[in-house]
């Protein structure tokens, strides 16, 4: 099989996927050809082919109000999507993965729709399948919905859930996949040498917040439950994910209101695949609290995994409460929930979990993602 992987993201979780997944693909012997920008890292063993046509979504340099920055999200929106569309037709593709996006759909969808008449096989990881982030009025982001999913023949979901199509898709079919283990290069220090560096105390239970610091992840509410205990500290690290969001400084100023900054460590930054693994051997748990709103896998999740390091998680119906309850990879605590928090630390902090590693790595592989997309696609 023939197949283009359509991977707009430069970097973060959904591209550290693409990777991953697209890796899988070819060692199932399809030839994988993956689009992508020139930002897209090349430092990574891969086994599939990059094209890097497509435009970075963050501009090269700021841009000066909203207005300009909507005008630049969309052109290269619309430009990627033509691109993508450009591709399959003169490369005669016939298979085609992406992730699931509804942004803007009734704009681009189109010439996808026209694709799928002629027989092009589209399938999509629908990562975040409760499409609650509303962009403009109620009517657009149903339609957008709609679009999105209009040309689709296969739908992939980490969690068995009845997609809201908004309107009947016939041919849609949807198929539960794994989310597999994130592998980044291994440390390059010791644990000693990283809380020396990161100035922690060697006998202290150190916290790793890990990734895009956003609201729905509930940082306040593990800032506040610090205060309950006097030889907890936090890592947090990981870029600020955009306006709308409340910045580090809201998190850092309210650490020191509480008389915790002193327990607190910040790297707000990009934090590069080389520093990951020395950040997790930091570290005793991963913090995954996300609000009721979330209804999907995490990348942190399966990050921590490669480390062996248990979380403490919350979220809503979702793909990370199954796996964490289902192999005990953590802490379960209620979502936005300061005293389930507070519980959660203790009982961490009393009896440590005993997550089933192996049993986790061998029912969540990229081989059995791979192995479930491409008999999809193949229509087995």
């Amino acid at each position: 099989m023939k197949l283009l992987y359509y991977s707009p993201a430069s970097y973060g979780g959904i591209a550290d996927y693409a990777h991953e997944q697209a890796n899988a693909l070819a060692e199932l012997g399809i030839n994988v050809t993956f689009l992508c920008t020139p930002k897209y890292p090349t430092d990574r063993t891969k086994k599939y082919q990059i094209v890097p046509i497509l435009e970075d979504i963050k501009p090269d340099k700021p841009l000066p109000n909203k207005l300009f920055k909507a005008a630049h999200y969309i052109s290269i929106t619309l430009a990627n999507y033509a691109k993508l569309a450009n591709f399959v037709e003169e490369k005669n593709f016939q298979h085609v993965l992406l992730s699931y996006v509804e942004y803007l759909a009734p704009l681009w969808s189109g010439r996808l729709r026209q694709l799928a008449k002629k027989e092009v096989v589209f399938g999509a990881i629908v990562h975040d399948p409760v499409r609650n982030f509303v962009v403009g009025p109620c009517w657009w982001h149903r339609w957008s919905i709609a679009c999105a999913y209009s040309f689709l023949r296969e739908a992939f979901v980490h969690e068995a859930i009845e997609l809201d199509t908004v309107q009947p898709i016939p041919q849609l079919r949807t198929t539960v996949i794994p989310h597999g283990t994130h592998q980044f290069p291994s440390a390059s220090k010791s644990r000693e040498e990283m809380r020396i560096q990161l100035n922690l105390p060697l006998d202290a239970k150190v916290m790793l917040a890990f990734g895009h610091i956003r609201d729905n992840k509930n940082l306040d509410l593990v800032i506040q439950a610090m205060v309950n205990f006097q030889d907890l500290y936090l890592i947090v690290a990981g870029k600020e994910q955009s306006l709308g969001q409340k910045p580090a400084a809201f998190y850092q100023n309210l650490a020191k209101t509480l008389g915790v900054a002193d327990r607190c460590r910040w790297e707000v930054r990009f934090i590069p695949d080389t520093e990951i693994a020395n950040l997790f051997e930091a570290a005793d748990i991963t913090l995954i609290t996300y609000s009721k709103t979330f209804h999907s896998a995490s990348g942190v999740l399966n990050t921590a995994a490669g480390y062996r390091k248990p979380c403490l998680a919350s979220a809503g119906e979702s793909s990370l409460r199954s796996v964490v309850q289902k192999y005990e990879l953590g802490i379960w605590v209620e979502p936005d929930d300061l005293d389930s928090i507070v519980n959660g630390i203790r009982r961490w902090s009393e009896n440590l979990p005993s997550p089933q590693w192996e049993r986790y790595f061998e029912e969540n592989s990229w081989a059995l993602n791979a192995k479930l997309v491409s008999h999809c696609l193949a229509g087995i």
